[in-house]
């Protein structure tokens, strides 16, 4: 009786059409083309923080060589906006923009999407802590993007697996 319960619920969402992205593991046909990809150079050092968490996400996909190339372009802010009566910043945003194009082998243009996220940081009086909280907001905007780029690139696959 305790498995009737799970069992009608996996009933129920395959009935309905619903697939795991990664079904097949590392192996399976959406990694497969993940796996495929290389990322081309970004500038600047929130490029090299996207390009590795990219590179970290596609290294357990096994593919048969580069297919598609990955070309992303950043958009870096900060911006300050609070302010104290004597016109200091004590609050800053920093946004982190991604256009992303995935080409294939042939030169077509299969994805053109973006990707992006802010992230607040108190300014202090701490210049070394201010910077600090600047650089730890990068990384972190950095690992969502990634995030952001390969949930897309899974949905494209997935969905182009089912073609």
């Amino acid at each position: 009786m305790r498995y009737a319960v799970p069992l009608l619920l996996l009933a129920t969402l395959s009935a309905c059409g619903l697939r795991p992205v990664y079904g097949g593991g590392s192996h399976g046909a959406v990694a497969q083309k993940l796996g495929s990809i290389d990322i081309a150079p970004i500038e600047g050092k929130a490029g090299w923080l996207v390009r590795n968490a990219l590179n970290d996400r596609l290294a357990a996909m096994s593919g048969e060589g580069p297919r598609y190339r990955l070309v992303v372009k950043l958009d870096d802010q900060i911006s300050g906006f609070g302010l104290r009566a004597d016109q200091a910043i004590t609050r800053e945003r920093r946004t982190l923009r991604a256009r992303y194009q995935l080409i294939d082998d042939k030169g077509a243009q299969i994805i053109d999407d973006t990707a992006g996220s802010d992230a607040g940081i108190d300014v202090t009086s701490s210049e070394y802590a201010t910077i600090a909280a600047e650089d730890t907001a990068l990384e972190r905007l950095s690992q969502t993007i990634a995030d952001q780029i390969i949930s897309r690139l899974a949905l494209f696959a997935a969905r182009d697996q089912r073609r």
